[in-house]
């Protein structure tokens, strides 16, 4: 339980209030209009209201419901972009990754990465003179010397900006930072720098300061049209909000949709222009004390190019972790944008890179069955003529203006949003004819200050020193710091402060992006999903139907994830279901 909150005061917010931005968007005059929020739209959206443009945002679903809320939550340079040449892109990735520690200390932590250099078992037939150790090097002197090249290249081009340089290790330190590695394969190990954040709260931070800088900001809200003056300029959109169709008028629209920006260019155009090429990234979820990692640890995957991350997630404090996350894949992807699975095959290849790195002897090696979670994004890469793999893609972003005006940008990634976002608003204001100076370069968003006013480590990296604003909701209330879901250290009243200070709109919203509950134990989230969703129904102003209307939603959502790892969804909901829950076995 945290500890209750100091005596400081909490300074005022501005209001995140959704039918008040709904009421907005419908009266206002906008100068120019975001579409999309996620990273890249809310980043937008900051930068254009910092500047002093009257902004406006709206998203069709939740905030970084698709893509932005399924990265592998990092903030890096991308060491596999050098050997790519995309030194331009790694320096860039690295300036941005110290801005936004600058920014956001609450959201971003630094995170030691560590890449083993591993030897393989001796094959049958193998001559090895007695006494000797049994593994064979597959790194040989030519290649150590490039890897260690390769670091003081990372460090060099912005690496040492965190404050440390790469070093190596030795086998036993090596060891020490994920002891479930075989040891008789562990022949030293390199030691480098990044960051982390939490991808879908970071993007909720940008779009609240969005609005304290007063942007309308809202979310549930579907473009159904572009609308044009008769010169046939962009004027605008039309929205749909629940179940109610009204004009948003601005001068510049900004399609910031990700993966689903072709269709957004498609209202304005009346084609599909056919320019995005979707790459599907898997994340899955473990219980760290079968890994053990206290680093992020770089693993390759047999017979491919690739290499996975391995994360620790959840600090317990104590060194310890509460579950590791692996990924991330990167295949090409033709099916539906909405709600992309991750399938067996998906998780087959990945606990085949984790179990090929770690000792079953240590560890007892790693099935379906100890899967926790799992996350499923698509990247919206932009397509080249000679494209050839997914993984092979630049990650530069691309900005275009079409002959109505319609401002489009694509591609990217996490750590480059806010530079992606000057680069944007910088075409806004050339559409516009119009001068104003970048403002986010030093722009601490919500909650990153030096106060701590409340000493639970998780929520101040949650919220920060908006912290002291969720634990006072649990005045007179003491079962409002109780855990949200058992094993996990998210809080009821962090669901209570969602619901009123932070747009929830749906049972799925609260457990999986508000709180990543869902993400690190979907079976624990899902047999927590009645008493969260009663919690906050007076909220909401959910009544029973609605309640029920709620968890059958997420248990749906819940089951289709588990069903595409082939789990059959009768049997999943089952398993899962206290008794009397619907779905479950009779009370």
């Amino acid at each position: 339980m945290p500890a209750m909150p100091s005596t400081a005061t909490a300074a005022p917010v501005p209001r995140f209030d959704r039918d008040e931005m709904l009421g907005r968007l419908a009266t206002e005059q906008f100068d120019v209009l975001v579409v999309g929020g996620g990273i890249t739209g809310v980043g937008v959206a900051l930068d254009a209201a910092s500047r002093g443009l009257r902004t406006a945002l709206v998203e069709r679903g939740d905030f970084a419901s698709g893509t932005s809320s399924k990265s592998s939550k990092l903030v890096h340079g991308g060491l596999r972009y050098l050997q790519q040449g995309e030194v331009r892109l790694v320096y860039e990735a690295l300036r941005e990754r110290q801005r936004l520690r600058k920014n956001a200390p609450h959201l971003v932590t630094v995170l030691p990465f560590m890449i083993p250099i591993l030897g393989r078992p001796p094959k049958p037939g193998d001559a090895t003179p007695a006494g000797a150790d049994q593994t064979k090097s597959v790194v040989n002197r030519k290649i150590a010397r490039a890897l260690g090249s390769a670091m003081w290249m990372y460090d060099l081009t912005g690496g040492w900006r965190i404050g440390k340089l790469h070093r190596r290790l030795g086998k036993e330190k090596a060891l020490a930072h994920m002891p479930s590695m075989p040891a008789s394969r562990v022949l030293a190990a390199y030691l480098y720098y990044d960051a982390a954040v939490d991808d879908a709260r970071l993007v909720l931070t940008v779009a609240r300061t969005a609005a304290a800088h007063g942007a309308a900001v809202a979310n549930g809200c579907t473009v159904v049209d572009v609308t044009h003056a008769a010169d046939g300029a962009v004027n605008g959109v039309t929205a749909e909000a629940d179940g109610r169709r009204f004009d948003i008028r601005a001068s510049v629209v900004v399609n910031a949709a990700g993966v689903w920006s072709d269709k957004v260019r498609g209202l304005d155009e009346g084609a599909d222009p056919d320019t995005i090429r979707p790459a599907k990234g898997v994340h899955v979820t473990v219980p760290w004390a079968k890994v053990r990692n206290d680093i992020a640890v770089v693993i390759p995957v047999p017979k491919d190019k690739r290499s996975l991350f391995v994360v620790p997630w959840g600090p317990n404090g104590d060194g310890t972790f509460r579950h590791s996350y692996v990924g991330t894949t990167d295949t090409d992807y033709a099916g539906p944008l909405d709600d992309p699975q991750c399938t067996a095959d998906d998780i087959t290849y990945v606990l085949r890179a984790l179990n090929a790195s770690i000792d079953p002897a240590v560890s007892g090696g790693f099935t379906e069955a100890d899967v926790t979670g799992v996350w499923a994004g698509l990247r919206p890469l932009v397509k080249r003529a000679e494209s050839g793999r997914t993984a092979d893609l630049s990650r530069r972003h691309s900005i275009t203006r079409n002959p109505h005006g319609v401002i489009t940008v694509t591609g990217g990634k996490l750590t480059t949003y806010r530079e992606m976002a000057e680069d944007t608003v910088d075409e806004v204001l050339t559409a516009l004819g119009r001068k104003a100076r970048c403002r986010t370069r030093r722009l601490r968003l919500l909650g990153a200050t030096s106060d701590r006013p409340v000493s639970d480590p998780d929520l101040m990296a949650r919220h920060g020193s908006l912290a002291l604003e969720v634990v006072r909701l649990a005045d007179g209330d003491p079962t409002l710091l109780e855990p949200l879901v058992p094993g996990l250290s998210y809080l009821r009243v962090e669901a209570v402060y969602a619901a009123r200070h932070e747009m929830v709109r749906s049972l799925d919203d609260l457990l999986t992006r508000r709180t990543r509950a869902r993400l690190l134990d979907r079976d624990a989230t899902l047999a927590a999903a009645p008493a969260a969703a009663r919690l906050v129904a007076p909220i909401l102003g959910w009544d029973d139907a609605e309640i029920d209307r709620q968890v059958a939603a997420f248990t749906a959502l819940c089951a289709d994830e588990a069903a595409a790892g082939l789990v059959p969804e009768a049997e999943y909901i089952a398993s899962v279901s206290p008794p009397g829950a619907p779905g479950g076995t009779p009370s």
